[in-house]
């Protein structure tokens, strides 16, 4: 397996991402769609996630294709950015047919970023013109970092952002991950330099630090976030409400709803290795699976053991790379990776 030519989700024939962000709101959203719907699923291993329409991707539910997924900041403000990719897909006259009406399918899912010092006293709920302009903005190249829903992500010690991954199976198949990562726990190693995920990197793509030498690691739980967010909240914030891993990871191999969602609690695992802990009780960890079907399986239960694997080795990637590339911004909480 290597890395497709942009390292990117987009990688994945078909597939499209979007960002927009608000510097002065220090938050954003991202949407991933493509020119034609496609299979989808979702699994959540977070305590506490916010969430739109992931329901409807459970295997027995009726509608199979949806048109776009979303990943957000501001909480359940949020949400509202996918009513702003609903317009932009019913004005273009896409949608699930019923009858001569069109409904055009989007699952969501939000991050935590209202205390993160940016500029949240809005008389107008932003999301919504962020999901339209991303979904606008959807192509091929996309940036990584301090992007889109990344914009005002935190971890536990250094600022998050937005990563993607991708690798080209021996068989052709291609496999990408896409993830905002805000999460309670730490994406480093004590002292900051090294990456949970190192064992994971190809080439130096988010660094080529090499994991930590030291062993014995993740005994002890620092958080400069916590530390912070009390601070700007002026009072004893529970951390545990503050935080979130979301993600989508995709392919062009033929999948039913139901393997989607097998891809999709696989791909937990790559969060697991990236991101410690991971996965806590008021962490909305969650990862969406997407094919577009455009590549049939020779042989799919072996095929699909290997997408899950590929599809976790991404998201761990992707999430080092999202920390990795996050740029200082006025008024950040925490350092960036390159300044610490």
């Amino acid at each position: 397996m290597l890395p497709g030519p942009r390292n990117l989700i987009t990688d994945v024939p078909g597939i499209l991402v979007g960002n927009a962000q608000d510097a002065t709101l220090k938050s954003g959203t991202t949407v991933l769609t493509s020119d034609s719907s496609f299979t989808a699923s979702v699994h959540v291993m977070g305590g506490a996630p916010g969430t739109r329409e992931t329901d409807l991707l459970a295997p027995d539910k009726s509608v199979a294709k949806i048109d776009a997924l979303v990943l957000s900041g501001g909480s359940a403000f949020g949400l509202d950015a996918c009513s702003g990719v609903m317009d932009a897909l019913h004005e273009a006259g896409r949608g699930y047919p019923v009858g001569p009406a069109r409904v055009p399918l989007v699952p969501g899912a939000i991050l935590f970023d209202l205390l993160n010092g940016g500029a949240k006293a809005w008389r107008e709920n932003p999301y919504r013109a962020l999901g339209r302009a991303a979904f606008e903005a959807a192509a091929p190249d996309f940036a990584l970092g301090t992007a889109g829903a990344g914009t005002g992500a935190l971890t536990a010690m250094l600022k998050g952002g937005l990563g993607s991954a991708s690798l080209v199976l021996e068989g052709g198949a291609t496999v990408g991950a896409l993830v905002a990562a805000n999460p309670l726990g730490a994406a480093t190693t004590p002292g900051e330099r090294h990456f949970w995920a190192a064992p994971y990197e190809i080439g130096e793509e988010f660094g080529g630090a090499g994991p930590d030498p030291d062993a014995g690691l993740g005994r002890v739980l620092e958080s400069r976030k916590t530390a912070a967010l009390q601070k700007l909240a002026g009072s004893p914030l529970p951390p545990e409400r503050a935080n979130t891993t979301i993600a989508i990871v995709a392919t062009d191999a033929a999948l039913t709803k139901a393997q989607c969602q097998r891809l999709a609690t696989a791909a937990h695992d790559g969060i697991g290795r990236a991101i410690v802990p991971a996965h806590s009780p008021g962490d909305g960890d969650l990862v969406f699976a997407a094919s577009t079907g455009a590549r049939a399986l020779d042989a799919p239960d072996a095929d699909l053991g290997t997408l899950c694997h590929a599809a976790a080795l991404c998201l761990s990637r992707a999430i080092a790379r999202a920390v990795y590339l996050a740029r200082p911004e006025p008024g950040d909480l925490l350092p960036c990776w390159a300044a610490s």
